[in-house]
C-alpha cells in the first residue's frame, strides 16, 4: 500500500545537506553586500552583465550570419554574393538583440512585449 506524501521537516533533513545549508548561509553573510553593490570600477555587476550580454550577442550573429553565407556561397557557387547578404541579416539580428536587451521587451514574465499607450485606452467619446 502507497504511503501518503510527508513533505520533509527541517529536523529531517540529512546531515549532509543540514551542513550544506549551514555554510551557504555563513558564506551569504560573509558575502553579504559585496555581490549587490557596485564593483571596483563603480558599476555594478547587472551593468557589466548586460555589456558582456550585448557584446557577445553582436558577435555572435554576425559569425553566425557569415558561417551561413559562406557555406551556402560554397554549396551554391555565388560567391561571395551570399556571404554579403547573409552578414547584413546578421549584422541586423544582432543589433535588434541589442535594441531588445537594452529596452528590456520580452525579459519580463507575465508581461506584454509593449505596453499600451494611453490613448488606446480612451473609449471615444
Amino acid at each position: 500500500m502507497a504511503r501518503a506524501y510527508q513533505p520533509m521537516t527541517e529536523r529531517d533533513k540529512p546531515d549532509s545537506l543540514r551542513d550544506l545549508d549551514d555554510r551557504l548561509r555563513r558564506l551569504r553573510e560573509r558575502e553579504g553586500s559585496g555581490r549587490a553593490g557596485p564593483n571596483r570600477g563603480g558599476a555594478s555587476n547587472s551593468d557589466f552583465g548586460r555589456a558582456m550580454r550585448v557584446g557577445v550577442e553582436l558577435v555572435a550573429a554576425l559569425l553566425v550570419g557569415g558561417v551561413i553565407g559562406w557555406l551556402l556561397d560554397r554549396w551554391l557557387g555565388t560567391a561571395p554574393w551570399l556571404l554579403v547578404v547573409f552578414f547584413l541579416v546578421g549584422a541586423a539580428a544582432g543589433m535588434l538583440n541589442v535594441y531588445r536587451t537594452m529596452s528590456g521587451i520580452g525579459h519580463a514574465v507575465g508581461y506584454p512585449a509593449r505596453l499600451p499607450r494611453e490613448d488606446e485606452n480612451k473609449p471615444d467619446a
